[in-house]
């Protein structure tokens, strides 16, 4: 089922209604750039209440909704134990809260088949696009702080709520699928884009193997760290991480590389003029600094070799899937117009080339950082 047409017919205000609420809301209005939930802002009338945030989770890239919301409920459980024990700590401001439905349960099943949860709404700062070298520290400080408090949570108890999530030999896999099958006939317009894929393919497959008889540990990630998923404060200091569906096992270099994707790019993620498409090389010092003073403590010396890794990775990686949604007929990610994913694929692309370019120079960053920082 193409996901874009799949819009609820519910009226939101009935949706709404069956959630534990304080105060008196009003209907709801779209809100946020997400490609893949369905989101509303809920205003509360009352002055004494907060407001709220309603999101019908897309059922078509979720499979198993109950175990995404266990998987929400425990990290931010453990989350909430953790800043307690930190002084001055604002755990209301610095967790997402779940809202539970009248019936005790943290999401609500409409009778068309859709899946809603509610948050607490936190009024913040949310940027798509890095715009100083402090919104970026900021950034590495919110992602480096959300592992490491983490860290200690044992990565199996959370489900795999998409499996094989950056798995890249999947990601191929269904690749060369698409190309092969070229349902829609698209093929034929993108031969440089699969050029480019496949003459990368078998060293992307072998950046986070086993290296020198060390296995990266498996850890709690976030596995969406687009700068987006942070919410600043009006100071623009970093005060929670969002987006937390896709929050289960994996390694940090994961992370690290989509965060530097977004964070590095002097253009959006779906730029159409790729000559815009270049690095800023402070933004992503700024970063590395606030995730190594959050994250250094707790990283083994070959998590810190496989991060220069995850950024060339994680851009790839976006490439592929961009690129085979597609040529499938755009069935994943929401679209604004026909050739949205091939625009975001050459975006990806051009990102990935200047990367490449530039690695020797991100690489100095890294250790010269990672040096300093982490003990």
């Amino acid at each position: 089922m193409n996901q874009n047409a799949d819009r609820s017919s519910c009226p939101v205000a009935d949706i709404i209604s069956n959630f534990s609420i304080q105060g008196e809301v009003g209907e709801g209005e779209p809100y946020g750039s997400g490609h893949i939930n369905e989101t509303y802002y809920v205003k509360n009338m009352h002055p004494g209440y907060g407001d709220y945030l309603l999101q019908r989770i897309n059922h078509h890239v979720f499979k198993d909704i109950p175990s995404l919301i266990e998987n929400i409920r425990i990290v931010t459980g453990h989350l909430r134990r953790k800043l307690d024990m930190i002084p001055g700590a604002e755990i209301h401001k610095e967790v997402l809260t779940l809202v539970p439905t009248r019936e005790g349960r943290f999401y609500y099943h409409d009778p068309k088949g859709n899946y809603w949860r509610m948050y607490h709404f936190l009024h913040t700062n949310r940027y798509d696009v890095v715009q100083t070298e402090q919104q970026a520290y900021e950034g590495g400080k919110a992602f480096g702080k959300f592992q490491a408090l983490l860290s200690d949570l044992d990565a199996g108890l959370l489900v795999e709520t998409i499996p094989h999530f950056h798995n890249i030999g999947m990601r191929l896999k269904r690749f060369n699928e698409a190309v092969s099958a070229d349902t829609t006939d698209r093929v034929k317009k993108v031969t440089a884009e699969i050029a480019f894929v496949n003459e990368r393919a078998d060293a992307m497959k072998a950046l986070l193997e086993p290296r020198n008889g060390h296995v990266l540990p498996v850890r709690i990630i976030h596995n969406d760290t687009k700068f987006n998923n942070v919410l600043l404060d009006g100071n623009d200091h970093a005060q929670c991480v969002i987006d937390l569906d896709t929050v289960m096992p994996g390694y940090v270099a994961y992370d690290f590389g989509d965060a530097i994707r977004t964070i590095i790019n002097t253009a959006s993620e779906d730029e159409e003029d790729i000559s815009k498409i270049k690095l800023n090389i402070p933004l992503f010092t700024a970063y590395t600094k606030g995730y190594f003073e959050e994250a250094g403590h707790f990283l083994t010396r070959p998590e810190v070799e496989s991060l220069l890794r995850g950024i060339l990775l994680i851009p790839y990686e976006q490439t592929v899937r961009f690129l085979t949604d597609y040529i499938e007929g755009d069935t994943y990610y929401k679209i604004h117009f026909p050739d949205h994913n091939l625009q975001r694929t050459r975006a990806q692309l051009q990102l990935l080339r200047k990367m490449e370019e530039k690695y020797e120079t991100l690489r100095k960053i890294v250790q010269d950082v990672a040096a300093t920082l982490k003990h």
